[in-house]
């Protein structure tokens, strides 16, 4: 059983890390993975040995809150972007935050650089006051940002510390630490030491802690309106589908909330209306823009029978159309599960980064009590002592880890769904970047799949007996060249046909009038014993030129041959020449006979053919080159093409293929370009490569300034870093890890 959680809380890998570590010790738990970024849970179990209270009950014994995502009637729009209302909490926090922290370091700072301040906050004799008022000044702002004391202490407790606590700790000793300045200030002036007054009057770090929370909301702040872009393409492309739709319903039209249509619907699309769900066309016509689910720039002509998709524009004309799919079985809906599912699943890459966090936090507390104890044993002050301990706590940033592949996987995932390309997991994203052979169906996929017919040739028959014969045995069939040859002889006399039978690879037989008939390839015909040598010359020359032959006989004589030609689609040669411009070895995997697969390839330039290739043995070849230590890309339509899809590294499947073709593969061409294959690939590797930059980032910051905060420095330079400077880089961090990722939308 597969199933999606939205889980709120969480605020860096430690977090997502805990919540994996709990489900995944429930039994019957096959995969559990949280996307931090979406806040998504995605769990498969064995519903026989737990069930999904025990999931729930396990996140929310971590204090996480979470919720189970269940069917909608329409699309829901990515978490990751937040709306006005989320933004609110975290715009007030920060604003709250702000100014009293600018007056706080007016108060605490000001004497440095000479500013005036009020009479009774200067002098020794006003210490109290001095201190007193910072700390009333901190209150809001540590009210404000009490979400991190109450999750971050909560985390620590359940032993499952996340960033939430290295920051509570850290502004907490420094928040002690000043109240423990005020008593030893008050004891100061009880004892008439001004030594003891004047030196926790000048530490107080009552400012420190404040800053902390500060920067790091403001980090939040801008982190959030950074997240809430990755998934821009997403949104824009939900924003197309109508929010009313005009129906006939009873004889009467009238206007529906697009959640209300029901499959059978009678719509009214007008000049410029959204498309509201899936349908056909009934009535009427018009040019339909399909780019925003497609890619395609042109607008698709519509006429009666047509299908049209959910979140297209009409363009000039009106037209009716029957409701087909609606709410969650949309275009629309379907794209976007695939996208949010892929940004739900992690690439092999992520794996290191969530190693690393899962027990990032703990080390990070461990070397920040080491850094305090030994700079105390070195005969450092506790005030210095504590700062470099605050310092480590807050410069660490597990934010930057969990975010570096996350939010690169979502943008291009968002971005490349936009241009009519959907990669259905992180892992297949990933694997793109190092394909190095990709092999291609030719039906369908190298050429249009509507192939026509070119040339009958009988024997010892009429063109019309054999027509009769042929659309009376290709009814039957499912074989591309079966729409050609009844398109072709739409006046032909249909005769009743018994005992049907398909031979798999071969072609079919049948009774017709007591007498048994035979279609197929020349392959079929020589298992037969069926003499074609009368032909063999005319057949050849048509064959070398790209056409295909149906051969048909009855008993065990050879009546004739029908030939058809399936056109190469204009952007195929084009895309085979880009991918060995790549240095991408293309293979043409076929069914069809060889000497049209090879007259084909000859046109393609394309230098290596596999044909008369049975459905079962497809899969063959690609586990043969997979054993040859290749990384195979398989392109296909087909349902003869869904084992090779699945076995392949990378299964892509063409866009207007077959449902099973879609359901196997890991990409899907929305536009059944070939080009798409070059761009997907590309796009794989521009996205790899921000993502190795963003964990680069993030392992080398924390590598580089967990040290320098510890003071590994100090001895050489004499300076230490200031705990605020170490909370802004913590949020830096994080921003630049997300910007980057974003740059992604401009490739």
């Amino acid at each position: 059983m597969k199933q999606k959680f939205i889980v709120d809380g969480m605020s860096c890998t430690a977090c997502s890390a805990g919540v994996e570590r709990a489900v995944n010790k429930l039994d019957g738990i096959t995969r559990a993975e949280v996307n931090l970024l979406a806040k998504t849970l995605l769990c498969e179990f064995d519903e026989t040995k737990t069930t999904t209270q025990d999931i729930l009950d396990a996140v929310e014994d971590l204090e996480f809150d979470i919720a189970l995502v269940t069917e909608a009637k329409t699309p829901v729009k990515p978490a990751t972007a937040p709306t006005q209302e989320q933004f609110t909490p975290i715009k007030t926090r920060l604003i709250v935050s702000v100014i009293f922290l600018i007056i706080l370091m007016y108060i605490s700072m000001g004497h440095m650089l000479h500013l005036p301040l009020p009479a009774f906050l200067t002098g020794m004799q006003n210490a109290i006051a001095f201190a007193f008022t910072q700390l009333l000044l901190s209150i809001p702002i540590v009210y404000v940002n009490r979400k991190f004391f109450f999750s971050g202490f909560k985390a620590l407790f359940k032993g499952t510390a996340n960033m939430d606590s290295l920051v509570a700790i850290g502004s907490s000793a420094a928040l002690i630490y000043g109240v423990f300045a005020i008593y030893r200030i008050g004891y100061g002036f009880g004892i008439g030491d001004t030594e003891i007054i004047h030196q926790y009057m000048s530490n107080l770090y009552f400012e420190s802690a404040c800053m902390i929370l500060a920067l790091i909301t403001i980090g939040k702040y801008l982190e959030e309106r950074s997240k809430g872009k990755t998934n821009s393409a997403i949104s824009k492309l939900m924003d197309l589908s109508p929010k009313n739709a005009t129906v006939i319903r009873g004889g009467v039209e009238i206007s529906v909330p697009t959640q209300e249509l029901v499959v059978g619907d009678i719509i009214i699309i007008k000049p410029g209306e959204g498309i509201p769900v899936d349908g056909t066309v009934t009535e009427g016509g018009s040019s339909v823009d399909e780019s925003a689910l497609t890619g395609e720039s042109f607008p698709v002509e519509k006429v009666v029978g047509s299908h049209v998709m959910s979140a297209s524009i009409n363009k000039t004309g009106s037209f009716k159309m029957v409701a087909t799919r609606v709410g969650s079985d949309t275009s629309l809906a379907k794209i976007i599960e695939l996208v949010q599912d892929a940004g739900a699943t992690k690439a092999p890459i992520a794996r290191l980064a969530d190693k690393v966090a899962g027990k990032f936090v703990p080390v990070v507390i461990t070397i920040s009590v080491l850094a305090t104890i030994v700079w105390l044993i070195l005969g450092q002050s506790i005030e210095f002592s504590l700062s470099i301990g605050i310092a480590v706590l807050v410069i660490s940033c597990p934010c930057a880890l969990g975010l570096a592949t996350p939010v690169a996987i979502t943008v291009a995932t968002g971005r490349s769904a936009s241009k009519g390309i959907l990669v259905k997991t992180a892992t297949a994203l990933e694997t793109l970047h190092s394909v190095d052979t990709v092999v291609l169906d030719k039906t369908g996929t190298i050429t249009q799949g509507e192939p026509t017919v070119t040339k009958i040739i009988t024997v010892n028959t009429t063109e019309a007996d054999l027509l009769s014969v042929a659309v009376s045995l290709e009814k039957q069939s499912e074989h591309p060249l079966a729409d050609a040859i009844i398109g072709h002889a739409k006046t032909a006399v249909v005769q009743e046909v018994v005992g049907f039978t398909a031979v798999a690879g071969r072609g079919i037989t049948a009774t017709i009038e007591n007498s048994p008939y035979y279609a197929g390839n020349l392959a079929y015909m020589q298992d037969l014993n069926i003499d074609t040598k009368q032909v063999e010359t005319e057949v050849d020359d048509y064959i070398n030129n790209g056409n295909t032959p149906m051969y048909f006989a009855k008993e065990h004589s050879l009546i004739g041959v029908i030939l058809a030609s399936d056109k190469v689609k204009e952007t195929s040669a084009e895309a085979i020449k880009t991918l060995r411009e790549m240095k991408i070895d293309v293979i043409m995997l076929t069914g069809d006979n060889e000497q049209t697969a090879n007259a084909i390839a000859k046109n393609l330039e394309l230098s290596k053919v596999i044909a008369q290739v049975m459905p079962q043995d497809k899969e063959q070849v690609v586990i043969d080159l997979q054993k040859q230590g290749k990384k195979v890309a398989m392109v296909g339509d087909g349902i003869n093409d869904s084992i090779a899809l699945t076995r392949a590294d990378v299964g892509i499947a063409i866009g207007n293929g077959t449902d099973i073709a879609i359901e196997s593969a890991d990409v899907v061409l929305m536009k059944s370009d070939l080009n798409d294959v070059c761009e997907a690939i590309s796009y794989s590797k521009k996205t790899l490569r921000n993502i190795k930059q963003n964990l680069f980032w993030a392992f080398s910051y924390n590598v580089i300034g967990i040290p320098v905060a510890a003071g590994v420095l100090f001895p050489i330079s004499g300076h230490t870093l200031s705990p605020m400077i170490a909370a802004a880089c913590m949020s830096v961090s994080s921003i630049i890890v997300v910007t980057n990722a974003l740059r992604l939308y401009r490739k």
